[in-house]
């Protein structure tokens, strides 16, 4: 089996972890199956650069002088990439380094690198959610997926913010290497392996910190504390004192969601950590979050996660048993 070469790009205000996340699963990888990949930080010029949370990274060298073909060429996103997008050399030096990969990824807001080349016109991408919409109008030739943890189109993938590029690595892998050592990179590394590519990148958590008027944040409130109760839209916006629609209209546009759709994740999330850490029964785990019933609770994983409540058990027991 031949080496696979994997470039990873680098400038300055960079995401850290959009680099070092893929870049742990390559070299995991490397150790678990000797031979299979020989992996580099380059940057444009092959000057140093410092990442948006201040650590500084010395490349193995430049992009625009790695000549030779690239298994992978990976984009990775961050603060920096508004300003790497108007730097005309860097766009250029991309678009030359893919003409030379089998293979394209890039990681977050790294797809706007690779849309500035000219790399997404007319193919399906996605970013992270918060920097959807903004992918979309800037570049309306590409087909933005605001949900997914990450998309292949043909050569060319795309994931969401920082630790899917992970999830993203590990399917590259897959694709490779096969199903089986990147279950056991994912092991090693101690991650669920691995996330599906359609898995929505909605988390309430994350959300928990948008909604700025009080009812709205009580009625958050109320769904994390008990998603066994009635979370009927006309039983949060009692819960708010607000009316129906009110409330539901308020609800989306300080959350980014419907008030089921909120619903359905703080109760698939209670339902993963019910799975992760107890032997409960499914049938349990639906009544505990309020599913009621066990099919219900599998449609819901099954939108949600894209697996099913019996194979995400199966799946982390395998990870906790590798790892003990």
């Amino acid at each position: 089996m031949a080496e696979r070469r994997i470039v990873l790009l680098g400038f300055d205000e960079v995401q850290s972890l959009d680099i070092v996340g893929p870049l742990e699963v390559f070299d995991a990888a490397e150790r678990l199956r000797p031979g299979s990949y020989a992996h580099e930080v380059v940057s444009l010029d092959g000057r140093a650069f410092s990442t948006s949370s201040g650590l500084a990274i010395t490349p193995a060298g430049s992009l625009g002088h790695r000549l030779g073909p690239i298994d992978t060429l990976v984009v990775p996103g961050g603060i920096g990439v508004r300003a790497a997008t108007r730097d005309v050399a860097l766009v250029a030096s991309i678009a030359d380094a893919a003409a030379r990969s089998r293979r394209v990824a890039s990681v977050c807001t790294g797809a706007f690198l690779l849309a500035a080349a000219g790399l997404l016109d007319g193919r399906r991408a996605t970013t992270h959610w918060a920097s959807a919409g903004s992918l979309a109008k800037r570049y309306p030739t590409v087909d933005v997926e605001p949900d997914s943890i990450f998309v292949q189109d043909g050569r060319l993938w795309t994931s969401a913010g920082v630790t899917a590029g992970i999830d993203l690595a590990l399917a590259l892998v897959e694709q490779d290497c096969g199903r089986e050592t990147s279950l056991e990179v994912a092991r090693w590394l101690i991650v669920f392996a691995k996330r599906p590519g359609g898995q929505a990148q909605f988390s309430a958590p994350l959300t928990a910190q948008l909604a700025e008027r009080h009812p709205i944040r009580a009625a958050q409130e109320l769904v994390r504390a008990h998603p066994e109760s009635d979370l009927t839209v006309e039983a949060l916006a009692a819960h708010a004192h607000m009316s129906v629609r009110g409330f539901a209209r308020a609800f989306r546009r300080e959350v980014g969601a419907t008030p089921a759709v909120y619903v359905e994740t703080v109760r698939v999330e209670r339902a993963t950590q019910m799975i992760e850490t107890t032997g409960l029964a499914l049938e349990q785990v639906a009544t505990s979050c309020g599913f009621g019933t066990v099919e219900t609770l599998r449609r819901a994983f099954r939108r949600r996660l894209g697996v099913s409540p019996s194979q995400y058990r199966d799946r982390f027991r395998g990870v906790v048993e590798d790892a003990a």
